[in-house]
């Protein structure tokens, strides 16, 4: 739609009109961020003030957020995860077309908690990544796995599942897994990796998983920004 150039309160008006049409129309899915200043401004030709003034009046509407560093989102914009497909939560962000990646924070052996020790043993591989969306952290994740991925390199394994891993390294694929969600209080250590203030809520993500033919694969904790993250459980009727 041409701008109608009467005058630059009118311009500044129009842009946020049409930034807020885009915006309902889910046009800047699936990951909620507006092109950058620049970007806005060579799309209507206008200066960066207008398009500073358009997007003041979005954000004073709650429409968008701005994030230092990090650029222009739709407001409450969340990542959604679904419990009805057995994916690796790296996978999960990936396949919805986000701009996800993993930093590995710590990767060493340690004593098996007693209801592992069947299918660990005395001591198992307990590997710690932070989880991030267009670079601002949404997930801290911190899995027990059998202590044959010991020798795993987790700086080069890169943005490899740790599903991924499991199958190259034990040969067998995962077979399923039981996932509990519930919200906690984020502790000192997960409130400073998610940039978040102590005691912050989070919600919780429980996952036990399973290999095709028995045994436990691995045990997963994540704790998750609750206002980044939704969990999405489809049924189908079956009458």
């Amino acid at each position: 739609m041409a701008l109608v150039r009467d005058n630059a309160t009118a311009l500044y008006r129009q842009i946020a009109d049409q930034l807020r049409d885009e915006i309902a129309a889910r046009r800047f899915e699936p990951s909620g961020r507006l092109p950058t200043e620049s970007e806005i401004g060579a799309r209507f030709g206008v200066s960066r003030v207008t398009v500073r003034l358009a997007l003041d009046r979005l954000e004073a509407a709650g429409l968008i957020e701005r994030r230092k560093g990090k650029g222009t989102f739709t407001a409450g914009k969340r990542v959604q995860h679904p419990l009805d497909r057995l994916r690796s939560f790296h996978e999960s962000l990936r396949l919805q077309g986000l701009d996800a990646a993993m930093r590995p924070l710590s990767a060493g052996m340690v004593a098996t908690p007693p209801d592992l020790q069947e299918d660990f043993g005395p001591r198992c591989l307990e590997v710690r990544r932070l989880h991030l969306v267009n670079g601002e952290p949404v997930a801290l994740g911190r899995s027990l796995l059998p202590p044959a991925l010991e020798p795993v390199d987790w700086q080069g394994a890169g943005h490899k599942p740790i599903y991924g891993i499991l199958q190259d390294i034990v040969g067998k694929p995962v077979g399923s897994a039981d996932i509990e969600v519930k919200a906690a209080a984020a502790d000192t250590e997960v409130a400073a990796a998610l940039g978040l203030p102590s005691g912050a809520p989070v919600l919780v993500m429980d996952r036990r998983s399973v290999f095709v033919g028995g045994g436990c694969a691995d045990h997963s904790v994540f704790h998750i920004r609750s206002e980044r993250y939704s969990f999405i459980l489809s049924h189908r009727w079956e009458g």
